[in-house]
């Protein structure tokens, strides 16, 4: 497994457990971009589990949150910045409501990711196109 799967991985349950509610919709999200996003083709679903039980455990530690962001920002090429923007946001928007916890990690993220404010709001965009309920 490569360092870009593992910070990917990492960006999602750091979004997901930002409320302290790792919910059904969002782990079913998770799931299912493992599964098919091409960035995952030569990742193996079986390793899921154990790499998020992984970004769990360093979040529990002292310093835990800087430490899985450098973990996210150290693994991730440049080109793949935004993918992680935009999982994030995935995972965020997987059930429904985006709780302030969530907003305020996501804020982070794009500052720690250096997404610049007008691909961050076309990403942003593109996921409230997505998830839109009617």
């Amino acid at each position: 497994m490569s360092q870009h799967h593992t910070a990917l991985v990492y960006t999602m349950v750091l979004v997901s457990a930002a409320d302290s509610d790792m919910t059904d919709p969002e782990l079913q999200t998770i799931g299912e971009i493992v599964s098919h996003l091409p960035v995952f083709a030569d990742y193996d679903p079986k390793n899921l589990t154990k790499d998020a039980q992984a970004c769990a455990e360093l979040l529990g530690e002292d310093d835990g949150l800087e430490k899985v962001f450098s973990k996210i920002v150290s693994g991730l090429p440049e080109k793949l910045k935004e993918t992680a923007y935009a999982v994030a946001l995935d995972v965020a928007a997987a059930d429904g409501a985006a709780s302030q916890e969530e907003l305020r990690l996501l804020e982070m993220l794009r500052y720690r990711l250096a997404v610049g404010r007008l691909p961050a709001a076309a990403i942003e965009r593109g996921a409230r196109a997505r998830y839109t309920r009617i």
